[in-house]
């Protein structure tokens, strides 16, 4: 189940998204500390797929002051552009489409605020999110060296228009017959 951030507990939330991050990104991962900070700034927009109470295994106990969440995405917009910061799914639930509804679902939220365009920065070597992107529509403008840190590992810049863009002339008014412009 898809929700709004702003719906959870703030705390559980990043002591959950914390775990997540060192599990998913490792030694590039966000503490605790850039999380609460990422959810502070201003303009940002993040999704949780969380797994709904009917779904909930209890016979496992979950570590203390975390949230069954399956995955997470946020985006940040400018007011033209909206931009990915992450996008991550538990190790166990990957596979199963989550990343592809919450993409799609900042992908609605950002054309609803008005965004032109969604960027993102993604690594070379992530061979199953450049494949999600390409697939939702996403294009490569280019490459950023070194761009994640520690790991000294390239970037591809990507971009999804959400606006049509019109090179040349305008296309003729409903109200024209024949295409033509008709001054009185």
């Amino acid at each position: 189940m898809i929700v709004d951030y702003t719906t959870l507990e703030r705390e559980p939330l990043i002591a959950t998204l914390a775990v997540l991050e060192r599990d998913l990104f490792g030694r590039g991962s966000w503490t605790s500390t850039m999380i609460r900070q990422e959810l502070d700034a201003p303009a940002r927009t993040y999704l949780i797929d969380i797994v709904s109470d009917s779904a909930i295994d209890h016979s496992t106990a979950a570590q203390p002051g975390t949230l069954p969440i399956r995955g997470y995405a946020g985006y940040w917009y400018d007011g033209d552009d909206a931009e990915i910061m992450t996008i991550g799914v538990a190790r166990p639930y990957q596979g199963q489409g989550i990343a592809t509804r919450l993409l799609g679902g900042l992908i609605g939220r950002a054309r609803t605020q008005g965004a032109r365009r969604i960027l993102l920065e993604v690594r070379v070597d992530n061979e199953p999110a450049l494949a999600l992107y390409r697939h939702q529509g996403f294009t490569t403008l280019g490459r950023r060296k070194h761009y994640y840190q520690p790991d000294n590992v390239d970037a591809y810049t990507m971009a999804l228009d959400l606006t049509p863009h019109i090179a040349g002339f305008a296309l003729p008014s409903d109200d024209a017959t024949d295409g033509m412009r008709h001054d009185p």
